[in-house]
């Protein structure tokens, strides 16, 4: 059962890569909705969905828990549920464009998840709780949904922002796309470190004074605080880290980084142009109107979702977990930053009327967030609630 959900994981990759190609003939037709190869993106991506359902309902079998309890499952569920809000809103407003945007996003998200083990292992006894099930899904849910607002933002954005001249706005948007490079990077330099078997292992002395070990499936660039490279025949790192730092998780963000800055760099030569710039002639005949309705749509959907499952039943289950509803773990911090900026999201776009480019720049703000509170939180601060 576990090989059989691997096995249909990876064909629904490839389905919506296949189906990313169709999205990309289908804007080049001089109108939007029903033509041949818009049907054949979306019907091609219906099918990978379903093949990621039935991932996550053998996984499910195999486990014997809903598959959301480590950054493997969570982060491919999360890259699930974003196909899952595309399709929902293609079929309402029928853009091509979203699908040319939304599953990229959808495909680096789950290729994201696989530098990560795959092995399930059993909760322990105080995590073992369908309010953690149901906690986690409606998180990742809501979280998805949001995800569509920041997609038709930055649509919005690459439209819209003059890539003529170099401002803050040419910057800030250079730098969201940088981002999205840079989880390309890491996803390639892992998977070149996994295929030639590299590992590294470190020990080192807690806090509460037990000896703890790592494995480093990447060249260590930073330890952890007075750690010991065991396997002497590989690079020792130059740099130890604070005890509350994940260290090989920190060092993965700082390989991402550099591997970004190589793809990057690669990419300009080849386009010689800013990304938003060799963007732009693709996204001409968005509609900004309508793209700003269904990013403020995203976010009136998505904010009660993420309420329930990221702060109503979360602190059901801690109840439940640690017996108290609220420890001001950095998870819960960042998960109240979340509400609360999209609380403020509504608060500008009724009282202030912040609509068009502003409330585009909040879809992105947000998602940064949510990629913060995924990326930074869960792995290198630790924490009750982290995957560290």
């Amino acid at each position: 059962m576990y090989q059989i959900s691997s096995n249909l994981l990876f064909f629904s990759f490839i389905t919506y890569l296949i189906a990313t190609f169709f999205f990309g003939g289908a804007i080049k037709s001089q109108k939007e909705g029903k033509n041949k190869s818009a049907m054949i993106g979306i019907t091609i991506t219906i099918i990978g969905f379903i093949s990621n359902l039935g991932y996550f309902v053998t996984r499910w079998i195999a486990a014997g828990q809903a598959p959301v309890n480590n950054m493997f499952e969570f982060v491919t569920f999360f890259g699930m549920m974003i196909i899952g809000a595309f399709i929902l809103i293609y079929f309402i407003y029928r853009l091509n464009i979203l699908g040319l945007f939304a599953l990229p996003i959808a495909i680096i998200i789950i290729a994201y998840a696989s530098v990560f083990p795959r092995e399930i292992k059993p909760l322990v006894p105080s995590l073992k709780s369908y309010w953690l099930q149901i906690h986690v899904t409606t998180a990742a849910l809501g979280e998805a949904i949001l995800a569509v607002s920041f997609i038709v933002g930055l649509i919005y954005l690459i439209k819209n922002i003059d890539q003529k001249v170099r401002n803050k706005k040419t910057f800030w948007l250079e730098a969201v796309l940088y981002f999205i490079v840079t989880v390309i990077g890491f996803v390639i330099i892992s998977t070149a470190f996994s295929i030639s078997g590299y590992e590294a292992d470190y020990k080192w002395i807690d806090k509460n004074g037990m000896e703890q070990k790592a494995v480093y499936n990447l060249p260590s660039l930073v330890a952890p605080h007075k750690g010991e490279l065991l396997t002497k025949d590989k690079l020792e790192a130059p740099f130890e880290v604070p005890a509350l730092i994940n260290a090989k998780k920190l060092n993965s963000v700082i390989w991402s980084i550099l591997a970004g800055a190589v793809l990057y760099g690669i990419i300009r030569l080849i386009i010689r142009k800013r990304i938003g710039a060799f963007l732009q002639p693709f996204v001409q005949k968005v509609d900004d109107d309508l793209m700003d309705e269904i990013g403020y749509r995203s976010v009136a959907i998505g904010f009660p979702v993420f309420t329930l499952g990221g702060l109503i039943f979360a602190m059901i289950w801690a109840q439940i977990a640690w017996t108290k509803f609220w420890s001001w773990d950095p998870k819960e911090d960042w998960a109240l930053i979340t509400w609360l900026f999209y609380a403020a999201y509504l608060h500008l776009r009724f009282n202030r009327n912040w609509t068009g480019e502003k409330s585009a720049w909040l879809a992105v703000i947000g998602f940064a967030i949510i990629m913060f509170n995924l990326v930074a939180v869960n792995l290198i601060i630790a924490g009750l609630h982290s995957y560290a």
